[in-house]
């Protein structure tokens, strides 16, 4: 697995990193407007974006640790993919439920179908080791990639989102003075 290496080092590293600077633009919108934070959106749009890039950290790591057989970090990342369709499934369900914001077309495919098809394909990858050890790598790298892909645009998505929304709301105030 040393051919592999640099990869999930590449790929940990940046999910780590993408997920600490989630945190600073989260905390720092909420510093600067607390009472336009939704508890909702949050929920339903940001803490799903950690979560992609925090999935693809502990595929990474899993894969770095010096294991005396790769069947154990597989089904861990198997099960990780389970986990994380079942997470988006129940995403899926509370983003219907979402009354501050409807999701457009784009939305549902970003937030909610490309993460549960991610995380399906990381549960057959992860489970594919019993077959061939080649296949399950390629299958478990696409998806770590995929994954940090989502989150990444995802998080740009909200950034943006809420930059202007800022800007809107700054706007609005100098015009009722």
């Amino acid at each position: 697995m040393p051919e592999w290496s640099t990869f999930y080092t590449m790929t940990g590293t940046s999910s780590a990193t993408l997920t600490g600077l989630m945190f600073v633009v989260i905390g720092m919108v909420m510093q600067t407007n607390p009472e336009r934070g939704s508890e909702n959106g949050i929920h339903v749009f940001s803490t799903p974006t950690v979560v992609h890039f925090g999935a693809a950290l502990l595929a990474s790591a899993l894969l770095l640790a010096p294991w005396p057989n790769l069947h154990v970090p597989f089904v861990v990342i198997g099960a990780t993919g389970v986990a994380g369709a079942l997470y988006m499934a129940r995403l899926m369900s509370r983003t219907r439920k979402l009354e501050e914001y409807r999701a457009d077309i784009e939305d549902w495919i970003w937030y909610n179908v490309l993460p549960l098809a991610a995380y399906v394909l990381l549960a057959l990858g992860g489970f594919s080791v019993f077959g061939t050890l080649h296949t399950a790598m390629y299958f478990v790298a696409a998806d770590v990639l995929l994954l940090i892909f989502i989150a990444m645009r995802n998080s740009w998505d909200i950034v943006t989102f809420l930059a202007v929304r800022e800007a809107k709301d700054r706007q609005e105030a100098q015009g009722d003075r």
